[in-house]
């Protein structure tokens, strides 16, 4: 028995001896740029558990380093590969000598059949980086023979076919040669478009088809029908494909299959600000009333300052996206210091977009306010007024709910006169702008910059609803809900013929989607001349996933109060 235990003994010291020593780290010296983070790449590929100071490790590691380097054009590189220490404290250190960089002297990119002439291929060759005197990178090969097969499905060339493609190399003399054939075959066209599902009538759907027939094919157009038929809230599902195995003629018959939008839609929801207090909603919705494609909504809220209900008719026309006419109406009362009015109003509007990217509206619209303006023993009245107006706005904005880059602007003239029907004669002039920009991924800035005038012999002529009052969430920050107006004899707001705000902001991200704000607004509503008011403060920004968050502690700098803080919370889109 005593033989045999030592025997084992002896035994599992050897393996104890023989194992591999483990290495602690792995080191590439001598490189940098893309070619390090391309060898740091490959060598990713090798567990950290793997290391040792064996030689079929090293030969793997080699490998590696060797194959990231080709991939680039490096092939005569040089290697120097120390191993330190022992035991767990083995560490490797391989130093590189990339060596010359190989070139492409030779190169054939032949595009037969239709796409010879195109454009988009003409475009793809030139930035192919396989030029002659290029500097070999092997992804830029298969990426470009990748493209060609994608480009050539996108533009509608389905019979194409990559008939040779080859990439020799010399590493001796540095030097690669390229060959690349590539028919392209016919390049098919637009073929029938046909629907089924729809509740609309297909003119109308074909009124947004941004393609012709016979014209030729390409996927992007699909995917603007697609996006089209998604904005007119008609349905639930859209697809929008060509059938490539039902070619005929040269041409792809396009089929357009829809689901209808459900006739009713309800949204309820309680929101708060610190403007209007809490606010219960409630929205209904007919995205579909007739074959023709008109809808309605009603909007309705309520809230301790200003409760409304709005409701429109839409009527699309034969360009159904960009021309419609709009029947509108509406109540609202407003209960706000020194305001008490209830007003009703209904009207016609056409709407166009124009190819500009603004959008113009045209507007006729009655409204009667019976208002008590300055106290209860002071302005009291009830006016009717006939308005035709005319606005131009236009919104461009990048990145979703939380913008990156964007610009909105809304210019309108409304005007009305006695021989109209009016109480009195007046021109009122508005104009709205806001601007966002990022600096880099982690600071914005937003600057808002808007104007006003009543043009009339006496602004008390003119209803409340239509004079000008700041301040507030949306105005300038560290003063209440419009509560910035010229004020009468006994100190009441009476409600400003002229106005100007401004406001710069500057945001940097705190962590993930939380940001913090600084601000400096600026403005005034006046008659004779401005009074201005400065508000300044800072702020706490989420991007929530119901839409951003914006809590503002500010303060007003020509507050007569001595309490000149102000808190400012609100839930939705900055502009």
């Amino acid at each position: 028995m005593n033989k045999v235990f030592k025997w084992l003994g002896v035994t599992s010291f050897a393996l104890v001896l023989s194992s591999p020593a483990m290495a602690s780290s792995l080191k590439v010296k001598g490189l940098n740029g893309k070619v390090e983070d391309n060898v740091d790449a490959y060598l990713s590929a090798i567990s950290k558990d793997d290391y040792s100071a064996t030689l079929r490790f090293k030969e793997q590691v080699l490998n590696e380093i060797s194959q990231a380097l080709q991939a680039l054009g490096y092939y005569q590189p040089k290697y120097d590969y120390q191993v330190t220490g022992s035991g767990s404290k083995t560490k490797i250190v391989v130093t590189v000598d990339q060596g010359p960089r190989t070139h492409i002297s030779k190169s054939n990119l032949n595009i037969t059949g239709d796409a010879k002439d195109d454009p988009a291929f003409m475009s793809l060759v030139k930035d192919s980086g396989l030029g002659i005197g290029e500097p070999l990178n092997q992804g830029k090969y298969e990426a470009f023979k990748s493209s060609l097969t994608s480009l050539a499905v996108r533009r509608g060339y389905f019979d194409a076919e990559l008939t040779k493609s080859t990439l020799e190399i010399v590493p001796s003399r540095n030097e690669a040669f390229v060959t690349i054939d590539f028919n392209s075959g016919r390049r098919y066209t637009f073929g029938e478009t046909t629907f089924q599902g729809s509740q609309i009538d297909d003119n109308r759907l074909r009124s947004m088809i941004p393609y012709t027939e016979d014209e030729p094919y390409l996927a992007s157009k699909l995917g603007e029908y697609n996006e089209r038929l998604s904005n007119v809230g008609w349905f639930s599902s859209i697809f929008v494909g060509g059938d490539v195995k039902e070619r005929k003629d040269d041409a792809i018959p396009i089929h357009v299959v829809v689901t209808p939008q459900v006739r009713n839609q309800f949204e309820t929801g309680i929101g708060y600000s610190t403007d209007l207090g809490p606010r219960l909603k409630f929205n209904w919705k007919k995205p579909w009333i007739t074959s023709k494609g008109h809808s309605f909504y009603l909007k309705s809220e309520i809230s301790q300052v200003e409760p409304k209900v709005e409701a429109a008719y839409k009527i699309p026309l034969d360009d159904v996206l960009n021309n419609y006419y709009q029947i509108v109406g509406g109540i609202r009362y407003v209960d706000s210091h020194d305001t008490v009015s209830t007003q009703f109003g209904v009207g016609v509007e056409r709407h166009w977009r124009l190819d500009s990217g603004w959008n113009r509206t045209a507007s006729l619209r009655w409204m009667t306010e019976d208002y008590t303006q300055g106290g209860k023993d002071n302005e009291k009245g009830v006016f009717n007024v006939l308005m035709p107006g005319i606005s131009y706005s236009k919104s461009d904005m990048v990145g979703g709910m939380f913008p990156s880059k964007g610009s909105k602007y809304n210019f309108s003239v409304d005007f009305a006169d006695k021989s109209l029907g009016s109480n009195t004669s007046f021109v009122r002039l508005q104009a709205k702008s806001a601007w966002i920009r990022s600096f880099g991924e982690n600071q914005r800035g937003i600057f808002r910059l808007d104007g006003g005038a009543v043009l009339a012999d006496d602004v008390t002529d003119v209803p409340p609803s239509l004079r000008y009052f700041i301040g507030g969430d949306n105005s300038v920050r560290g003063y209440g809900y419009q509560s910035i107006s010229p004020r009468n004899s006994e100190g009441r707001m009476i409600g400003g013929q002229y106005m100007v705000t401004s406001s710069i902001e500057y945001q940097y991200r705190v962590y993930g989607d939380w940001w913090g704000a600084v601000f400096y607004d600026y403005g005034s509503a006046w008659n004779d001349s401005p009074d201005w008011k400065r508000g300044t403060g800072v702020g706490v920004r989420w991007v929530s996933p119901v839409g951003p968050i914006r809590l503002d502690f500010a303060w007003g700098l020509d507050k007569k109060e001595k309490d000149k803080f102000q808190l400012h919370f609100t839930l939705g889109p900055e502009l």
